[in-house]
């Protein structure tokens, strides 16, 4: 159980879960229920190519080269705000629509909530819709799937 509390090895072990039910022929159940699968990612090369230098440029200095977040993205900090989740598909980002995703990059975050800065005036809707893209596009087929089931659903 100690080896649970660090939360790369817990998202690592979450997303390994993940990939081995799916790998198993069965869907993965998150919360209970069964995760259809999703249709196949339209990945636009050019937008993903946009999305990874808006990413690197802007993103990667909070949320890790990797979109792996800080360490302790759980815990607030001494301000009592939130440090920058991942983004990587093990953290909550999956959770949200591509609109409150958008909302959050271009606002940020809410007052006493995180650190993100508003991006409204600095980045394009463009760059913000490939930033959005080229993230989603490293999540794993059943958090992506799990993502799109929760669409489709109008959560």
């Amino acid at each position: 159980m100690e080896l649970l509390k660090n939360s790369t090895l817990f998202r690592l072990v979450f997303v390994l879960i993940l990939l081995l039910l799916s790998a198993c022929g069965e869907r993965p159940e998150i919360g209970g229920m069964a995760v259809p699968e999703a249709p196949p990612r339209q990945a636009d090369a050019a937008q993903l190519a946009m999305g990874e230098q808006v990413f690197t440029t802007h993103c990667a200095k909070c949320h890790g080269e990797r979109a792996q977040g800080a360490a302790n993205w759980r815990k607030t900090d001494a301000d009592g705000n939130y440090p920058p989740p991942p983004l990587d598909g093990s953290g909550h980002a999956w959770h949200h629509s591509r609109e409150v995703l958008k909302g959050m990059i271009r606002d940020g975050s809410p007052q006493g909530e995180g650190n993100m800065p508003a991006w409204k005036g600095r980045l394009s809707e463009e760059q913000i819709d490939a930033a959005i893209a080229w993230f989603q596009s490293i999540w794993p087929k059943p958090v992506y799937d799990a993502w799109f089931e929760m669409q489709q659903r109008g959560r």
